[in-house]
């Protein structure tokens, strides 16, 4: 049987990925397909969805594939190995015959041999959502406005109009608010069509952005009144991760 060989040069970007799809998904498969690496899973109350896209030119090995080969993966014993990664490793995964070697290259080489896993599931189409608020900044702001409303709440509210994204949390523990104006420094691209409003459980959002802003400077912010979030981080060596959460509804 062949044997199908993905090397990728930072191993501690490689794990951070991981460890912003573990965020949503226990088991899910990487797709290796002729032009890269993609993954796409829910998690199981289907309220959100990760979507990963890795151009094969992100990597510096990657194989020949005439039709998709699935790689099956247990995320919780995944990061148990990557946890072991060193400064300046590479990572490689070399699939052959229902197994998956992942190598960590450094000074020396280790390397632990996974069933790959048979995951179940449907194609997931992407969701079909007329955007109506688009705001590209910087993810640790992002990351920070998360963090603020989670002290003082367990939702977050986006808020959008033709002068500036607003989010903001409230209870009985306080308010929270951070504003971004169309001019700011931080705020790369704008683009409002019509005002939007929409709240999204804090409890995903936390851990996605907080784990996500770590291999991203970047996020794409874009939702619509009452219908979901998607947030799309840019991936240094390319490609991108985009995370889809369903709105809370009165």
């Amino acid at each position: 049987m062949a044997k199908y060989i993905l090397t990728y040069l930072d191993a501690k970007e490689f794990a951070y990925i991981v460890d912003s799809i573990s965020v949503l998904v226990e088991e899910a498969s990487f797709v290796v397909r002729s032009d890269g690496l993609f993954l796409r899973a829910l998690d199981s109350s289907r309220t959100a969805m990760v979507d990963l896209s890795l151009p094969k030119e992100a990597f510096e090995e990657f194989p020949e594939v005439e039709q998709e080969l699935k790689i099956g993966m247990n995320f919780k014993d995944l990061k148990k190995i990557l946890r072991r990664i060193k400064k300046g490793d590479k990572i490689s995964m070399e699939v052959e015959e229902g197994r998956v070697r992942i190598k960590l290259v450094g000074k020396s080489v280790r390397s632990v041999t996974l069933p790959s896993v048979e995951v179940v599931g449907e194609e997931l189409p992407t969701p079909k959502v007329v955007y109506t608020a688009m705001v590209k900044t910087a993810s640790d702001i992002l990351a920070t406005a998360v963090k603020d409303a989670d002290a003082v709440a367990d939702e977050v509210k986006f808020e959008a109009n033709e002068e500036a994204l607003v989010i903001g949390a409230s209870s009985d523990k306080g308010e929270v608010e951070v504003r971004l104006d169309r001019n700011s420094e931080l705020v790369y691209e704008f683009d409002v069509k019509e005002p939007a409003s929409a709240r999204y459980s804090l409890e995903y959002l936390l851990d996605i952005v907080g784990r996500t802003s770590r291999i991203s400077d970047i996020v794409t912010i874009e939702f619509a009144t009452a219908k979901p979030l998607l947030l799309t981080f840019d991936i240094p060596a390319g490609g991108k991760i985009s995370y889809f959460l369903a709105p809370r509804v009165e």
